[in-house]
């Protein structure tokens, strides 16, 4: 949290988060990890939390900046997955063969629907998911992946339904600092 705090990506206000649910806090990702020895320190800890693998797999976009240093701290190839027509899919020629061993890592998990999305996809294809990490957790270790999971901080974020949000109801303008639209 300090590397965040330092780099102003812990942001107070009002936000419309990924999953369509709105909150007062937002970390702000890409504000750390445009620091390459912030990234690279963060996917050194995060790798030595995780168990060997194959290769790691992240979600475009939040995903691809801490899973490439993952993958760089393991020594394994680094794979993405991003959405084609709204679903989560394995592009750019990236292929995976029945019986790899996966980890699949996030920025920020949440719901940890982007998440689990990557492991169906992964799973699907024939590959066993080991593991998820993310650098933040901001469902305070409630979410549940169907597979261990590491966060290097876990946070018990306040979030609302739009319909009953108090920073709504106070006229307070929504922000959505995100990487794709909200649910």
């Amino acid at each position: 949290m300090n590397a965040f705090r330092q780099t102003g990506a812990y942001l107070k206000g009002h936000f419309r988060l990924t999953s369509g649910l709105h909150s007062n806090e937002y970390l702000q990702c890409a504000l750390v990890l445009q620091h390459p020895a912030i990234a690279e320190k963060l996917g050194r800890e995060l790798a030595s939390a995780l168990p060997e693998c194959d290769f790691i797999a992240a979600p475009a976009l939040g995903g691809l900046i801490i899973g490439h240093e993952v993958a760089r701290a393991k020594s394994v190839p680094f794979l993405f997955t991003e959405r084609d027509a709204g679903k989560m899919t394995l592009r750019r020629g990236f292929s995976v063969r029945p019986g790899q061993i996966a980890v699949v890592i996030e920025d920020v998990v949440t719901t940890g629907g982007s998440t689990r999305e990557v492991i169906q996809v992964l799973e699907g294809m024939g590959a066993r998911v080991a593991a998820a990490g993310s650098i933040i957790d901001r469902s305070g270790g409630s979410v549940d992946l169907g597979v261990p999971r590491v966060a290097l901080a876990t946070l018990e974020v306040t979030s609302w339904d739009p319909e009953t949000c108090p920073l709504c109801k106070q006229g307070i303008p929504v922000e959505k600092p995100g990487s794709r639209p909200a649910a």
